[in-house]
């Protein structure tokens, strides 16, 4: 089956073909170590989990690195407001950020690089970018010169003047055009820094990426570099200019992928709004699968609303997934594949909202079928097809018991809805009333929506 990705460089899906048909080469910007990742950083670390394991099933070898930005200004300033080392806040932080992603399911990359174990090739690379002319040494820093790569903006297709104002550029008297970007930078005495051919100093943000993926992946096209809407410009248009002009023209990714923003109720996720919603506060409250279907739940590529509402929908449907799960608990899965609709699905530009229906439809089939080798094909196909999305990973005992499910009569339930749906057909509405009333007594909490009622156990 041909997987079609959505090309940001090219503005349209395309199928995917890799390089090397025996190996998809995979880049993801991961996080900066110095705070609490919020669930607006979840976003891509879940969408590309989901891409990985769909390579993973599609291709022989598949090498995904999804790398650490451990030196950073903000990690400065808060090593030096609390005096201790910057290894001492990015450490802790790391650490929190592997246990609140792995908290969604999100796998393990094969490759994890760290800014501060690739300081030798962001040097050598900006050597080699100043040796042919493409980038300068001016009052301790060195610059990237923008006019000097004709085909600067065709990622994110801004001109001229949009990309100096997008990118908040300091028009400094040291650089020799407006939109040159910094590739290394002075260190004071008290501040984090590395000898260099210029003097002491840290590299700047996007040469790093740039020379990762060099020391990590060689000088030759990735297959696929994934990120956040807004590293589009500059970040990734500028690891573009420089992986370019280093490499001598030879082309740097061929697929860019970008997933959209998460707004916190409709609202832009910010500081100044006071709605920064933590992963590690979310996950207080919530299971971490449920977070994980909240997010899978809008395509990747178009913003998601996140609410409680969200959030208690996605416990019901883990719910009603487990519980499909939980009836097949004496039937062996058949060593089976994700049924061919929901792999098209996942296929199609991960279309994860189809593949979730999909893996809905499956869940129904189960809760229906009596015959035993149908049973252990359904129960195969939940499986397989939870893995892929990354759901379905627990003891539906264990996860039922969790939500306070385990005991409850999923039967008996279903036949009330059934009365009360035939009772609203017939409009008797007191009958309908009583019918929830019934249930919320039992701590049953009825939605409808669209036509269809949906329950949950009240938390």
């Amino acid at each position: 089956m041909d997987i079609q990705l959505y090309n940001t460089l090219t503005r349209q899906k395309e199928i995917f073909r890799p390089l090397d048909p025996q190996r998809v080469t995979m880049y993801v910007c991961g996080p900066t170590v110095y705070n609490y990742a919020h669930i607006g950083n979840a976003r891509p670390a879940v969408v590309f989990d989901t891409l990985y394991r769909l390579m993973q099933k599609s291709f022989p070898k598949v090498v995904y690195a999804r790398n650490v930005t451990d030196v950073d200004d903000r990690i400065n300033k808060a090593a030096k407001d609390q005096g201790v080392p910057i290894s001492a806040i990015t450490e802790k932080y790391l650490a929190v950020y592997h246990a609140d992603i792995g908290a969604l399911g999100v796998l393990p990359p094969g490759i994890e690089p760290k800014v501060t174990q690739h300081i030798d090739a962001i040097i050598s690379m900006i050597e080699r970018l100043m040796a042919n002319g493409h980038a300068y040494e001016k009052d301790g820093q060195v610059l990237f010169h923008v006019p000097s790569f004709k085909q600067y903006g065709q990622l994110s297709r801004r001109d001229r003047d949009e990309m100096i104002a997008g990118a908040r550029v300091d028009v400094a008297a040291y650089k020799r055009d407006p939109a040159d970007f910094t590739l290394w930078k002075p260190s004071d005495a008290d501040m984090v820094g590395w000898d260099s051919p210029w003097g002491r100093g840290r590299p700047g943000w996007h040469i790093e990426c740039s020379a990762m993926i060099e020391r990590n992946f060689g000088t030759g096209p990735i297959d696929i570099h994934g990120g956040g809407h807004d590293l589009i410009f500059p970040h990734h248009e500028n690891e573009i200019a420089q992986s370019t002009c280093a490499h001598d023209g030879t082309q740097f990714c061929r697929t860019w992928m970008h997933n959209g923003f998460v707004n916190i109720n409709a609202e832009k996720m910010s500081k100044s709004l006071g709605n920064v919603t933590l992963v590690h506060d979310l996950l207080k409250l919530a299971p971490g699968e449920a977070l994980r279907l909240v997010l899978l739940s809008a395509h990747y590529r178009q913003p998601l609303d996140w609410t409680e509402n969200a959030v208690k929908d996605a416990r019901t449907q883990l719910d009603r997934l487990y519980r499909a799960l939980d009836s097949l608990k004496d039937v062996q899965a058949a060593e089976t594949t994700a049924p061919a609709a929901f792999m098209a699905a996942l296929a199609d530009d991960l279309n994860t909202p189809k593949a979730l229906a999909e893996l809905h439809q499956i869940a129904n089939a189960a809760n229906k079928a009596t015959d035993p080798a149908e049973r252990a094909r359904l129960k195969g196909e939940l499986v397989a097809a939870g893995w892929l999305i990354g759901l379905l990973q627990q003891d539906p005992a264990v996860w039922l018991k969790g939500t306070g499910a385990a005991d409850v009569d999923a039967a008996a339930i279903e036949a009330l809805i059934a009365e009360r749906k035939a009772a609203r057909a017939r409009k008797d509405w007191a009958e309908s009333d009583r019918i929830r009333d019934e249930l919320a007594a039992r701590g049953i909490l009825l939605e409808d929506k669209a036509g269809e009622t949906t329950w949950r156990v009240a938390s």
